[in-house]
């Protein structure tokens, strides 16, 4: 059965890395055995340019009916005034689809740790879940305000919510090592309150993983101090959005880390966490492991080929460990040079698990 894609390359490097992951997806899929479409729509700053909006009726339709969604990155200094800004866009789709779940994943191996800027011995080997609430808390939290004098965000959850977020984190745990840590602020903010009661009554339908709990202050701490220690970090939106990019630097890049949303049912959409950096863009330097990544995650959670995710992956180390890579990672390949790196390295992984199934 062919997978249905839709892709939204959308703005700044956003579609230099989307080539840089089809093209990686298309060797991938010839020397895996498998079929997929791609089918391409704006989004975001591309979408009003195009549309007059940052999610055009047309690319809402063609989300809805895809089996997964790729989506690049969007923004940028071109559209601050624009009545309709192209993260609106991103705020609608995540709620159109009810993608309550954002699953970030870090992992630093051998090849990679070197390129940290913390020492080899401290983050070689981390590898954790940041598990992020997606569409509640104080970035959809009513009333708000902005005024001359005075503004106010409200921080609100309920109970529904938090269950179903907790769930996602412990099933993850349960693919891992078995260890979720909630991460809030209890000692001060009522909504954390009620997260470490809620998360605590559902971990007792889990009684093969370990449950713990963290202030975020401390959390922040520990990943760039012992990021080992951790396995599934649970967390709220505000807390996750800001923690996910921190565990993002343990790697050397934001270019690195890629992210899947998903909802209760329907398609998930698998993006880099990074933005669309619009100063680079057009300059060839994007580093596309993030979007990679991306469809390595993708290839896991939509199509059921963890075993074609896992040669990507590898082909990616392959090119770190050989300096194959874009500045962002201290090397001087362009994007397109990193890109035809990772595919040869894909290549060679294809053609050790060929010699190792006749052996």
């Amino acid at each position: 059965m062919s997978t249905r894609i839709v892709t939204l390359p959308g703005d700044g490097i956003g579609p230099e890395i989307m080539e840089a992951g089809l093209r990686v997806l298309a060797a991938a899929a010839q020397q895996g055995g498998f079929e997929y479409s791609a089918d391409e729509h704006p989004f975001g700053g591309a979408g009003i340019d195009a549309c007059g909006s940052p999610y055009p009726e047309a690319t809402r339709v063609a989300v809805h009916e895809a089996d997964a969604v790729l989506l690049a990155a969007i923004g940028g200094p071109a559209w601050d005034d624009a009545p309709d800004r192209p993260e609106a866009g991103l705020l609608r789709m995540r709620q159109d689809l009810g993608l309550f779940a954002n699953l970030r994943p870090t992992r630093v191996t051998a090849a990679r740790a070197g390129r940290s800027p913390l020492r080899p011995e401290i983050v070689a080997g981390a590898d954790f879940v940041i598990v992020r609430e997606l569409t509640g808390g104080i970035y959809f939290g009513q009333p708000r305000r902005l005024g001359d004098d005075e503004a106010f965000d409200t921080m609100r959850y309920r109970r529904d919510e938090i269950e179903r977020i907790a769930r996602v984190a412990f099933e993850t745990a349960r693919t891992r090592r078995g260890r979720v840590t909630l991460v809030d602020k209890a000692n001060v903010l009522a909504s954390s309150k009620l997260w470490r009661r809620v998360v605590g009554e559902v971990a007792v339908e889990y009684p093969d993983v370990h449950q713990d709990a963290m202030y975020v202050d401390a959390a922040a701490m520990k990943l760039v101090s012992d990021p080992r220690r951790f396995d599934v970090i649970l967390t709220e939106n505000l807390f996750g959005d800001i923690l996910s990019d921190e565990a993002a630097e343990i790697t050397g890049s934001l270019g690195t880390i890629p992210s899947q949303s998903r909802g209760a049912s329907g398609p998930a959409v698998y993006e880099p966490i990074h933005g669309s950096a619009p100063d680079i863009a057009g300059q060839g330097i994007a580093d596309p492991i993030s979007m990679i990544a991306s469809v390595s995650l993708m290839l896991r959670g939509s199509v059921g080929r963890a075993d074609v995710a896992d040669r990507i992956d590898a082909a990616v180390d392959a090119a770190v460990s050989a300096g194959e890579i874009t500045p962002d990672l201290g090397g001087t390949a362009t994007t397109t040079e990193a890109t035809d790196a990772i595919i040869r390295h894909l290549s060679t992984e294809f053609s050790k698990g060929a010699h190792d199934d006749q052996h």
